[in-house]
């Protein structure tokens, strides 16, 4: 996780980044430090107060700029009990994000997120509710899904076995 780095090149100290994501100084000491994972909820909300992205905030190192990436090859960041598997690999300017979303079965997003730009969303496994504001969706396998990012959204694994969502946003933001 880069979130030392880039707190320090915005200059703030953390105090001023706990106050800007609304959280505790010792939550983002701990995650920088490596003895906390933050939710996706809270890397978004991190990620904002640095105007930046997720995938700023998580990628180590220049990924490779190859076309093809390989079953088995794909990097996964874990973010509380979400995982996600890049099918897109995060690049400066980059418009298009795609992630397969991985949950067991209880697990949920932390809370409602908002942000800029278009969400599509198809269920390769399993079943998960859809929160759109306050409004909510049951998707199965094979049902697909789109909404304007600027609605608060959030979702539960509410199946039996694992969910496996296949999940594109533009412009990037995780």
């Amino acid at each position: 996780m880069r979130l030392r780095h880039a707190r320090l090149v915005a200059g703030y100290t953390l105090l001023e980044l706990a106050r800007r994501a609304e959280c505790s100084e010792s939550l983002i000491s701990k995650i920088e430090r490596g003895y906390a994972t933050p939710s996706l909820t809270m890397l978004h909300r991190l990620a904002v107060a640095l105007d930046t992205n997720i995938a700023a905030l998580t990628t180590e190192g220049a990924p490779s700029t190859g076309p093809v990436l390989r079953a088995g090859e794909r990097p996964v960041i874990r973010s509380g009990d979400i995982a996600l598997e890049r099918l897109v690999l995060p690049q400066r300017g980059g418009l298009l994000q795609a992630n397969i979303h991985i949950m067991e079965p209880g697990q949920a997003s932390d809370g409602l997120i908002e942000h800029t730009g278009e969400e599509l969303g198809y269920v390769l496994e399993g079943s998960v509710e859809l929160q759109l504001a306050d409004e909510r969706f049951v998707v199965h396998a094979g049902d697909a899904f789109a909404f304007s990012s600027h609605v608060p959204h959030g979702y539960t694994n509410v199946g039996e076995g694992v969910a496996r969502i296949l999940w594109v946003n533009s412009p990037a933001t995780f």
